[in-house]
Order: structure tokens, then sequence, then C-alpha cells
């Protein structure tokens, strides 16, 4: 495994909300190490406390602040035996395969290899499995590749949803059909995010693309592996059991703290009750925790008995936002059941789903 020693990491787009969240979080880590920050041309060649305009709770860790940050280019990086990207998705992709080529095990939160049927989409309180997609990836390249691969993971909506709809599928079966109404914060849009004067005392019910890629990246992660005709792994997409999804997505004045209110109708009838419901929510338990990644909560999913809850300002930070919050479990006069949902957006749907995501990599022997 990892024999006390602490792995070089790298932090691309470390300038912005992500690779701030990413630096805040790896600070004193137990793995991992901080050795290489990559940014803009424009960052490139400042100590990182010249070049970033920090807006974390915390100040800046000493180890990164007079740090120089180099620009987004493999040759700064060799070092690292993990790359993390919070990189906007507008360049991500070529940088990204180029940490790949250079041998860079790279765990990115960007949305650019998410529909790859050869990277995996990786939630890892949901489906760590699918790692074994790596090996193929590696086998499609000429020549081999030996040690980079790219792993993703979900969207930040994405994420808050599919934990608990996972929970629910391993104790009582394929889920036939889900109806998700999300409420996500204005962190979801990065900084600046949206002008003030276009979400203070609105609820805007649009955000471009995200209801899309909530439906099918749900399928992905839920999804298993199998063998196609010609021997080859791919991902079936849910296939076996088909999970159909319908998603609105809003923008709402939230810092932090994606809401999701979601029905469900099982498969299997009859349906199990909410108590039952509420009872395997409490007891999943995700493989990253039983393994020992330090990133993991103890609880991957907190149910609340309360009536008003869970809330984005009092229930987002628990576990450092680590899992995922449910409550109002109820019956659904439509579907089979309904609940809330909460995640933190920039923790469990962002920068701590990529380092848990390289703690298991770590863990098994992947990097």
């Amino acid at each position: 495994m990892l024999d006390g020693r602490k792995i070089k990491v790298g932090i691309l787009g470390a300038t912005g909300t992500v690779g701030q969240r990413f630096i805040a979080l790896l600070a004193e880590h137990p793995f991992f190490v901080i050795h290489a920050l990559g940014a803009s041309p424009r960052s490139a060649g400042k100590p990182y406390t010249k070049a970033v305009a920090w807006k974390q709770v915390q100040p800046i860790p000493s180890q990164v602040r007079e740090l120089i940050v180099q620009e987004c280019k493999p040759e700064y990086f060799l070092e690292c035996g993990v790359v993390f990207s919070g990189l906007d998705a507008d360049v991500a992709g070529d940088i990204e395969s180029s940490f790949r080529l250079a041998e860079l095990a790279v765990f990115s939160n960007a949305k650019n290899f998410r529909r790859d049927p050869n990277v995996p989409l990786i939630v890892p309180l949901v489906n760590p499995s699918h790692f074994s997609m790596i090996r193929q990836q590696r086998l499609l390249h000429s020549p081999p590749l030996k040690k980079g691969f790219i792993v993703t993971n979900a969207n930040c909506s994405t994420t808050g949803v599919v934990v608990p709809l996972a929970a629910l599928e391993r104790a009582f079966g394929p889920l036939e059909s889900c109806i998700i109404t999300t409420m996500q914060a204005i962190s979801g849009a990065g900084y600046p995010g949206l002008p003030s004067l276009d979400i203070m005392d609105n609820v805007v019910p649009y955000i471009s693309g995200e209801e899309e890629k909530l439906e099918w990246e749900t399928l992905k992660i839920l999804g298993g592996i199998a063998d196609d005709d010609e021997g080859h792994k791919a991902f079936d997409m849910h296939a076996r059991q088909p999970l159909r999804i319908s998603a609105s997505c809003n923008r709402v004045p939230v810092i932090e703290g994606h809401t999701e209110c979601v029905s469900v109708r099982f498969a299997r009838r009859p349906p199990p009750s909410p108590q039952q419901v509420r009872e395997a929510l409490q007891a999943y338990t995700a493989d990253v925790y039983t393994m020992g990644c330090p990133s993991a909560p103890r609880h991957t999913i907190f149910v609340h008995e309360e009536a008003d809850r869970p809330q984005p300002r009092l229930d987002r930070d628990y576990q450092a936002g680590a899992g995922v919050c449910v409550g109002r479990v109820r019956q659904c006069r439509v579907l089979d059941i309904k609940f809330v949902a909460l995640a933190n957006n920039v923790a469990i749907g962002a920068a701590t789903s990529s380092i848990m995501n390289a703690e298991y990599a770590a863990i098994k022997g992947e990097i």
C-alpha cells in the first residue's frame, strides 16, 4: 500500500474555487503532500499568495503560500503521483489528456471526460469498483500507458442524489423511475458566479446542461460493467433494468449546499415502507470508509428525523461536507417514496470526491 510514505500531488486550476478547496483539504492530509500548483499563464511564475484571490474561511496553508505557480504543463508535475484537476471545462480536455499521456494519474472535477466510454465516472461513496476500467483505458493508447489515466467525479447535483439512490438499490433492488427537483447553491457556478441582481430575491429555473448531466450521469454511476461482443469492458448504463429519470434544476440564493427533492418508484412490488427506507439509508456504508480512506465520512448518509431538515445552512458542513444528509422520508402518492437530500456541492460534490477517489486508488495500489 503506502508504507508510510506521502505521495506528492499537483493541483491544476489551483487559483479557482475548486482548486482552493483542494488546497484547504490537502494541507494536512495523511496520504498526500502538495508539491506543485498549476494555473493560467497570467498566474504562472508568481508565488501562490500573489496569484490567488483566496476565498476560503481558513488562511492559505503555510506550505503553499510561497509555492511558485506553474503553467498547466506536464513537465512541471512529473514528480507527482497524483494530479487533481479543478480546471474549467473550456480548457480541461486538452490539458488533462496531455497529463495522462505523460503517465500521470489525473483525478478530474471537470466534465470533459465523463461521457468517455473508457473513463470511469466515480462517486466514491457509490461505485469505486469502476476503477477496473483503468486498465482498459491504458491499453487503448499506443503504446499502452503504464501509469497514466483519467478518473472523473460527477457533477455536484448528481452526487447528492446518486448516493441515496444507490443505497435504495442495494437494499430493495432496481429503481424503475425517479423525479428530481434541485435547488442549487450559487457556488456551483464558480467564482464570481451569478450577478447579484440575477440571484438575490430570486430563483432561476434553468442551469445550462445541468438536467441532462444529472439524468445520464446517474445511469452511468449506478450501472455496472459488462463485457461487450468484442470482449472489451463497457458501462451498461443501467441497461439491465432501465431507470427513467426526470430532473428539473434551479439556482437559488444559497452560498453552499445543493438541496434536492426526490421521488422514486421501485421495480419490485410491493415497495418498501418509509420506515424501511429510513433504516436502509441510515445503514448504508460506503466501501471507501470500511477500507480506511481518511476523507470518507463515518455516516455515508445521515437521516434526519426532524420535519424541517436537512437545511443547507445547518447541515452542509456536517462531517466536513463529506456525506449526504436526507430527511422528510415519506410516502409518495404518485410514485412510491419521496425524500429531501442535501450535499455540500464544493466538498462531496467536488474536491472531496476527487480526493476520496485518489485515496482509494492509493490503497488499491493504482498510484
